[in-house]
Order: structure tokens, then sequence, then C-alpha cells
């Protein structure tokens, strides 16, 4: 007999558990009589026995069985109410207001008043990424302020709460793409060459560093690309690509020309992404969609485990400097609108066409 509160068993509700099918998100939720938890459809966990699995309308249709919200698809989110996203933003303006100070999970724990496997499974899934690896970050981005600001490196390498300039160090690469001392002098002793050629996007410049390619922007003008580049590493070496400088630049951004205007395979090319913890997660998951496929900049951060941080996954979106190479491009609002794009939407708008065609002719 069917219970007031569960939903008569329907095909496509298990269709949709065994897709995982983000489109059916929001519209009921499945339950696990062997665990005790209940998700939404497109949770990643493994795929449950079908004779264990019941349907309920919402989550708390589900509570009122005696079922808990997954903490990894944590269904509540969908419905206004996630007590444990509460809970873990909490934590996070803690970790913000103590960063300079050492914050073992133990104590992190005590204070959400969980277990330490708990805290960093729920911070995890909730901020995006570890407790350790967030307090990193708002260290890293406290010390990119005290080098632009002038403060003597060791000096900035203590503000920031490291401890030691070794550690400081260690946690450099995907954050600044340089040491501190170059970054603190605007990229000195950096060499970045740079070239641009004509598409049918308008002007494209793509600019490395020894490590790969560093920015790739369009415009209408070279000397305003080349002034952009300037500015975010004002005393590194910026030169016009040639063999001694870059010997790879010319050729990457012809392949990546040729990949936009003749439907060439797209280029496989070295990236020296620079960002925070969080920018990288979405970064390395837009890396992940196909060609021809769009998301929304909710299913962004549910891909990367933060479904309530939507805002902050389409602000790292914005803040990519690698256009096409990092296909932020295919990420629309959750309504199927184009969005903003930091190269004009005109731009992410051919871009996704140029794709859908590719992907009607293969």
């Amino acid at each position: 007999m069917i219970m007031e509160t569960e939903l008569a068993d329907q095909p496509q509700f298990w269709d949709a558990v065994v897709r995982r099918d983000r489109a059916f998100d929001g519209r009921f939720v499945y339950a696990v009589k062997r665990s005790g938890v209940y998700c939404r459809p497109s949770c990643p966990a493994r795929t449950p026995k079908r004779e264990n699995v019941r349907f309920y309308a919402n989550g708390a249709a589900a509570e009122a069985d005696g079922y808990r919200a997954c903490l990894r698809c944590r269904p509540g989110a969908l419905e206004g109410r996630d007590p444990a996203a509460d809970r873990m933003a909490s934590l996070a303006r803690y970790i913000e207001a103590h960063a300079d100070t050492p914050l073992p999970l133990a104590r992190l724990a005590e204070i959400a008043g969980l277990s330490s496997f708990q805290v960093q499974r729920a911070f995890t899934a909730v901020i995006g990424v570890s407790p350790k690896a967030f307090q990193t970050a708002l260290r890293m981005k406290r010390l990119k302020a005290s080098l632009k600001d002038g403060d003597g490196v060791a000096g900035a390498i203590f503000e920031a709460g490291f401890g030691s300039t070794s550690r400081a160090y260690e946690r450099m690469d995907g954050h600044l793409g340089m040491t501190p001392a170059a970054y603190r002098a605007g990229g000195a002793g950096e060499t970045i060459a740079w070239a641009c050629r004509s598409t049918g996007l308008g002007l494209l410049l793509m600019a490395a560093t020894a490590r790969g390619v560093c920015a790739v922007n369009f415009g209408d003008d070279e000397s305003a690309l080349v002034a952009r580049l300037r500015a975010e590493f004002p005393r590194a070496d910026i030169v016009p690509s040639d063999a001694t400088a870059s010997p790879q630049l010319d050729a990457w951004i012809d392949a990546l020309r040729a990949h936009l205007a003749e439907g060439a395979p797209h280029p496989d090319i070295p990236v020296d992404l620079r960002g925070t913890a969080f920018q990288m997660k979405v970064w390395r998951f837009l890396l992940s969609v196909p060609s021809g496929t769009i998301v929304s900049y909710a299913e962004v951060a549910a891909g990367i485990g933060a479904p309530s941080a939507v805002r902050a996954a389409a602000s790292a979106c914005g803040a990519n400097r690698v256009a096409v190479l990092v296909p932020c491009h295919r990420v629309l609002r959750g309504d199927g609108g184009i969005g903003g794009y930091r190269w004009g939407v005109e731009r992410k708008r051919t871009l996704l066409e140029a794709e859908r065609r590719r992907g009607r002719a293969a």
C-alpha cells in the first residue's frame, strides 16, 4: 500500500535516477531504504538497487517518513531549506575572519558541532573546496594584494598567515603562475610572449608564459589588447612572439584560429591557469563540458559539489582569462538566456551556434 507521503511508482522516475537526469531535480526525490538517505535524481552516488528505492514529492515528505538528506547532493538546497549550507556558510565566514591563524580540522568541527569527517565532507559539498583549501585561497588573496601594494615579500607572506616562506612557495602553483617576488614586481623577470590574429570573432590575442597560455582575449584593437595584458603584468617582459621568445605561440594561435573559423579539432594547448581554488575547480569542470553542449550556472555549481554557490560559479566563469580554451561560453542562465560573457554576448552566441552546426554535421 502506498503511504500518503509517498509517490506512486512511475517508470520515468527510476529512469531519471539511473541517468542522473538533472532535468528531474526539484520534481521529486528518491529515498534509499538501506541507507536511510534521500537524494535528488542527479545525485552522483552509486545507483542503488531498484527494490530499495522509494519516491517522494519533496524532501519534507521523505523526512516525514524518517529519511535524512544526502550530504553529497543536498536536495534541500533546491527547496530553499538547507541547514547544512547555512552552517557551512557560517563556518566559511569564521575561517575568513581568522584566515591568518592556524585552524585545525578538529577546531572547525568543534565550532560546527560535527565530527571532523562530517565537517570535511559537508564543507566541501557546500563551499566546493575543503576547509584547508578555502583558508589557503584566502591567504593567497591577501598575499597577492600585499605584494601588489608593494609590501616586502617576506612581510607579505607572514602577514597572509603562511608562517614560512617555503609554505607559500609550495602553494603558488595554480594561484599566481609565478613566484611571489615576480608577482609583487608586476611579473618582473617573467617573459610573456603575445601574438594577435584576425578571426571571425574579431581580433584575438594569445599570450603565454613558459608554463603555457595565460591569456586568450578578444577585442577590436591590438593596442588595447596589449595594454590590458600589460596592466596585469606591468613589469613583465611583454614581447611580441617570435622564435626566440615563444617558439610555440604562433602555432598555438594558428591552431585556435583554425578551430574557430574552420571547425578544425580543438587544439591541445597547455594552459597556465591562475585563480583561487574555487575558480580552478569551476574551470576544470568547464573543461569537461563537450563541444555543442550547454550547461547552466546552477549545473556548474552542482557539478563541482557546491549547488548553493551559483553566484560564485558565475563569477568564476567571468574571471576566466582564457577564452575558448576554458569554454565558459557553454554556460547559460537557468532560464536558457544567453547570460553575460567577458568578450561580449554576440561572440558567445556565435561560438555556440558554430558548435551546434558542427555537432549537426558530425
